[in-house]
């Protein structure tokens, strides 16, 4: 898994604030909004297509996905649909995306030019819409869609397993766990979780209630994502549990 994006819906550095945060040279404050690639075998998988999409794959050298996978339709996570068009340019087939009922629904209203049936020219985002509705797999890449309570959209987050690896759940968008999702969590390898801030907030994790989480579901190595610019990466890392770290922008996960 490599970060694409850390920050929450606004970025970091945030637009006309001068904070310390803010002002800093360190690149692990620089906060694109938060997404993930994840690689198994020749299998390429985006999560979320925010608005830094472009920047995001520059970055990192992306050049070819198989799929989109989506967690919910907050515009932090879909505005950089249009993007994907770069992605379709290097395939023949149409670009699979994966969505709840509710966050398909989102695309197509935000996005109907893309979806409809008589658009061929191949110059434009050319989707082939799934809807998610249990497990799923790219070659030995088992795909659980993890429901959870975030505001008052329909979200996941996903557990990703291949046979003999490390078992990674990522949830960027949480306010609330269900019982049921926190069961097929237990005992995670590792967890990528929202901390959206030290603070409580309306309908993310605050760190005290991801830290929570992590103990709860026993996850052997906890990383911390879709922040703000209350946390300064050079010294938050002093104040967690040994197995809990703050991700940044670039970082990849081995597993």
């Amino acid at each position: 898994m490599t970060f694409l994006g850390t920050g929450t819906s606004v970025g970091v550095p945030v637009i006309g604030c001068d904070c310390e945060v803010c002002r800093s040279e360190d690149l692990r404050n620089k906060r694109f909004r938060s997404s993930v690639v994840v690689r198994a075998g020749e299998v390429t998988l985006l999560v979320d297509s925010g608005p830094d999409l472009r920047m995001q794959a520059l970055r990192e050298g992306l050049r070819e996905i198989d799929a989109v996978i989506y967690t919910h339709g907050h515009l932090d996570h879909v505005a950089g649909f249009d993007e994907l068009r770069a992605f379709c340019w290097r395939r023949k087939d149409p670009l699979p995306l994966h969505a709840t009922p509710g966050c398909m629904q989102t695309l197509q209203e935000m996005y109907g030019w893309a979806f409809f049936p008589k658009t061929v020219h191949s110059g434009y985002v050319r989707p082939a819409p799934n809807v998610i509705d249990g497990p799923f797999f790219f070659g030995d890449l088992k795909v659980t869609p993890l429901p959870v309570e975030h505001g008052s959209v329909e979200t996941v987050g996903f557990l990703f397993e291949v046979e003999g690896r490390r078992r990674l759940a990522y949830l960027p968008d949480v306010k609330r766990i269900p019982a049921t999702t926190m069961q097929v969590m237990a005992e995670v390898d590792v967890l990528v979780i929202d901390a959206l801030r030290p603070v409580p907030h309306p309908s993310h994790f605050s760190l005290e209630e991801a830290l929570a989480a992590a103990s709860a579901v026993h996850a052997k190595e906890t990383w911390l994502t879709h922040v703000t610019h209350d946390y300064d990466a050079a010294t938050v890392d002093e104040s967690l549990p040994q197995s809990v770290r703050m991700a940044w922008d670039g970082l990849q996960i081995h597993l």
